[in-house]
């Protein structure tokens, strides 16, 4: 080094003062998610939550992290920053509700090159009002500023989520057994799993351009609809004991995810033909050439959740669940058997012949 003037953080590419004003812009963000047990102010070296005045007696902690993989480079490159911090929450804290517990707070991790307060800002934005969404508060968080790790305009995003569920609610999967009952609640899209290859299959192709499969809409905005949040709608639902067990459909599909919630000698039975498979997957389908089971693997083929319930329950649920909003509806049933899933379906449907089973052994 022959520069003789003072060395400061910015010669090096990292600015304070940004760091400094992101803060205070999403100081205002952050407050509105308060929720009992955490006031929702960032700043100190760590959050805070009070399990009591969140009311609770006997809880067991559930914790998730997770992040949006490669879906954020669909978001970077197409400067559409504004919801993809609704996937970074929905994809902890759906992984929460699965195990019957309610998410309380939300910590995010941002890390770049260069800090952009106005994309971190949305992001950051996004982020809040996912929290409130889901009845969590935002109560801390890391913003990492890292040259020569990041290329210009690049950043990365992790999430962590902790929820609580009073101990005789904790959703372990024992209460499963043949001839319950399975309902699918409808995704909003591809949700964060199986981006990689649908990058790849949308090379080519105009994104700002109408969907090749709905006009309505461009092709980026179907790509990047933000996960859904199912914690409200699930939450009145599983605290009534009226869910046997839940499955988040991500990474892995209907096929991976199903099983992980079913316990030995139980194994689910899906009917394809029970929902429409959403013309964004067909698509996806015949651009790659993709045989059903390697799609029902990849892509929740929309499907974002998955209920076992008791037969006499399913009704009620339904209703329940749509009059929160929600598209829901019988997909299939337990049967005794080795754990796994099978998912049958019509020729016309998933465009492969009728009738194929994918196993998940313990």
């Amino acid at each position: 080094m022959t520069d003789m003037r003072p060395a400061t953080y910015a010669d090096a590419g990292v600015s304070i003062e940004a760091g400094n004003a992101l803060v205070k812009m999403i100081a205002p963000l952050v407050r509105a998610t308060r929720r009992p047990g955490a006031d929702a102010e960032i700043g100190g070296f760590g959050g805070i939550f009070d399990m009591r005045a969140a009311g609770f007696t006997d809880p067991l902690l559930v914790a998730a992290t997770d992040g949006v993989g490669t879906k954020l480079k669909l978001a970077i490159d197409s400067g559409r920053h504004e919801s993809i911090g609704q996937d970074l929450v929905a994809m902890c804290v759906n992984d929460l509700v699965v195990q019957g517990a309610e998410p309380l707070f939300f910590l995010d991790y941002f890390a770049t090159g260069k800090l952009e307060t106005g994309v971190a800002g949305q992001v950051v934005a996004g982020i809040a009002r996912a929290c409130t969404a889901a009845g969590c508060a935002l109560i801390g968080g890391e913003t990492a500023e890292m040259p020569g790790i990041y290329a210009a305009g690049d950043y990365d995003l992790a999430g962590f989520a902790v929820g609580a569920v009073e101990r005789d609610q904790l959703l372990t999967g024992d209460r499963v057994a043949a001839g319950n009952l399975l309902i699918g609640i409808a995704s909003s899209g591809a949700h964060s799993n199986g981006y990689s290859l649908l990058r790849r299959l949308a090379e080519g192709v105009d994104l700002d351009a109408p969907a090749p499969f709905d006009s309505r809409h461009s092709l980026i905005d179907t790509l990047l609809a933000p996960t859904r949040l199912y914690v409200k709608p699930l939450l009145p639902i599983l605290k009534a004991g009226r869910i046997n067990a839940l499955a988040h459909i991500t990474g892995g599909g209907l096929l991976e995810n199903v099983p992980r919630v079913l316990p030995d000698g139980a194994r689910a039975v899906i009917d394809a033909d029970s929902w429409a498979l959403p013309p964004l997957f067909g698509w996806l389908q015949a651009r790659g050439r993709m045989e059903a089971a390697e799609l029902a693997r990849t892509f929740n083929c929309g499907i974002g959740m998955v209920l076992a319930v008791d037969a006499a329950q399913a009704d009620a649920v339904i209703a329940d669940l749509r009059a929160a909003g929600e598209s829901a509806f019988l997909i299939g049933a337990i049967a005794a058997g080795t754990r796994g899933c099978d998912v049958r379906g019509s020729a016309g449907l998933w465009g492969q012949a009728a009738g194929w089973t994918a196993a998940h052994d313990a």
